[in-house]
This record gives C-alpha cells, structure tokens and sequence, in this order.
C-alpha cells in the first residue's frame, strides 16, 4: 500500500491528520536536517498503522516535504 504523506518539520507541537485515505499531513518537532524528521515521521506512521518501522519505507520524496511511503502489510 502507498501513502501520500506532507511533513512540515521544526514545529512546536507535533500532529498528525488524516486527510483522505492515502493522504496524511505530519507536524514533527525535529528539523529537516540529517534525516531527522524523516525518522520521527517513520516512528509516527507506524504508531498508526501499528506496524514495525521496518516495515514502512519512503520511496518517493526523500529531500521534499511531500513524500510516498510504501507500507507492508502482511
């Protein structure tokens, strides 16, 4: 399955909202430096989908706020 993720990052208080079924907007409080705020988005999406992090990728948007994560389901 594919998500359609819009990351804002270096906010005060994190948030995540679903805005359609494959589309999601993610505040995180870390920076977009270092890979940072690719990690807590990774940590977000697979407290939602109750999966391990190993088991969500970012495949498209790695340098962009908007970003496609495939997520394995089993």
């Amino acid at each position: 399955m594919y998500i359609h993720v819009k990351v804002i990052a270096g906010v005060k208080k994190e948030s995540f909202v679903q805005l359609k079924d494959d589309h999601f907007a993610v505040s995180v409080k870390e920076p977009a430096v270092r890979n940072l705020a690719n990690r807590r988005v990774l940590e977000i999406l697979a407290g939602h989908f109750k999966l391990p992090v190993s088991k969500i990728r970012i495949t498209s948007g790695h340098r962009s706020s908007s970003k496609i994560f495939r997520i394995e389901r089993e």
